[in-house]
C-alpha cells in the first residue's frame, strides 16, 4: 500500500526530484502539491481525511509553511505532517512542533530519515482515506 502524500514546496526542480524519488523509494503516492501557503492551506481543508502525509517546505513562493503547518492542525490521528527544509535550525524544529508537524528533517542532511520515516507509516498500515 501506498502512503498518500501532499507535498507543499516552493522549488520546482526539488519537487520534481522529490515526488520521483518518494514514488521510487519511499512507497508514496503524491496526489498532489502547492507551492504557496494559500494553495497549500487550501487543499489541505478542502480534502481532509483523503490524504495520509503533508510534507512541507518552510521556504514557499507566497507565504511560509509555518502557515501551512497552522492550517491544518484539525486533522484526524492518522493523518501526519512533516517538515522537510534546508532550515531545520533549532528554532523552526521547535516551532513547527509547536504547531502540530509530527517531525522534522534536514534535506540536506536527514534525508535517509525522512525516507525511513515514511516507510515507517507505511508498516503501520494506515486507513485507507474515504472516497
Amino acid at each position: 500500500m501506498a502512503l498518500i502524500t501532499y507535498l507543499v514546496e516552493g522549488n520546482q526542480k526539488i519537487l520534481d526530484t522529490l515526488i520521483e524519488t518518494l514514488e521510487e523509494i519511499a512507497l508514496v503516492k503524491v496526489i498532489g502539491h502547492a507551492a504557496t501557503e494559500a494553495e497549500a492551506t487550501r487543499w489541505l481543508t478542502l480534502h481532509d481525511g483523503h490524504w495520509q502525509l503533508a510534507v512541507v517546505d518552510m521556504f514557499l513562493e507566497e507565504g511560509s509553511g509555518l502557515g501551512v503547518l497552522a492550517g491544518c492542525r484539525q486533522r484526524e490521528p492518522y493523518q501526519k505532517v512533516v517538515v522537510l527544509t534546508n532550515d531545520a535550525t533549532p528554532d523552526i524544529r521547535r516551532r513547527s512542533l509547536a504547531l502540530g508537524a509530527d517531525a522534522v528533517f534536514d534535506k540536506s542532511r536527514e534525508l535517509d530519515e525522512f525516507f525511513a520515516y515514511c516507510l515507517t507509516e507505511i508498516a503501520r498500515d494506515l486507513p485507507l482515506p474515504e472516497a
